[in-house]
């Protein structure tokens, strides 16, 4: 095969790769839009399938069943998410919250809407679990100088604390039940897991 030619084959592999790759995009993107519009039982994939431009067997062959791409969409949703909050450091308390309300006020009802779903669908409440799980790992790291030096029951009760003080259902309470505005319900927050560190 000469230069010329090989280079063409490559080309036309890039060109598949990236197309297939934005197909998947598309996919993923209309299958949150779907889930978080609608109850679970009531997403049909052909909607999903219309909306990303493919067959509803595209979506099969790529995702397998409904409840597969599911936590394939949840996973794509996350992924920046976690990108975002990774970047915070330790300590950077103020960071840590902004952060945090940049996601809830961008898809804290979304996220909310499939919290109320999460007793009736499995796939629903194992990524919710796994959300869970992410945040309170997330607050030991970040909020880690708030725990040291305390035994392990003062410990877990104050790493409790900040979860509640940094919980998707504060924020819901100060934003959408209280209306107060993004910066007012940082600072309530700050405050709060400030406090905790004059907490025996």
């Amino acid at each position: 095969m000469g230069v010329a030619a090989a280079t063409k084959r490559r080309y036309r592999m890039v060109a598949r790769a990236q197309a297939m790759a934005a197909t998947g995009e598309r996919m993923l993107s209309s299958a949150w839009q779907r889930f978080c519009e609608r109850p679970y039982e009531q997403v049909r994939l052909a909607d999903i399938a219309a909306d990303a431009g493919v067959t509803v067997q595209t979506l099969y062959s790529r995702f397998g069943s409904k409840e597969d791409l599911f936590v394939a969409a949840w996973q794509w949703f996350v992924r920046p998410q976690g990108a975002r909050r990774g970047r915070v450091s330790v300590g950077d308390f103020r960071a840590g919250i902004r952060a945090l309300y940049d996601d809830y006020d961008q898809d804290g009802d979304a996220v909310l809407r499939l919290m109320a779903q999460e007793e009736r669908i499995p796939a629903v409440r194992e990524m919710i679990e796994s959300g869970r799980a992410y945040h309170r790992d997330w607050v030991a790291r970040v909020f880690a100088p708030l725990l040291e030096g305390l035994g392990p029951a003062a410990r877990s009760r104050r790493q409790a604390q900040l979860i509640v003080a940094t919980d998707l259902l504060v924020w819901k309470l100060l934003r959408r039940d209280m209306g107060l505005g993004r910066t007012e319900a940082e600072r309530i927050v700050a405050e709060m897991v400030t406090a905790f560190k004059g907490i025996d």
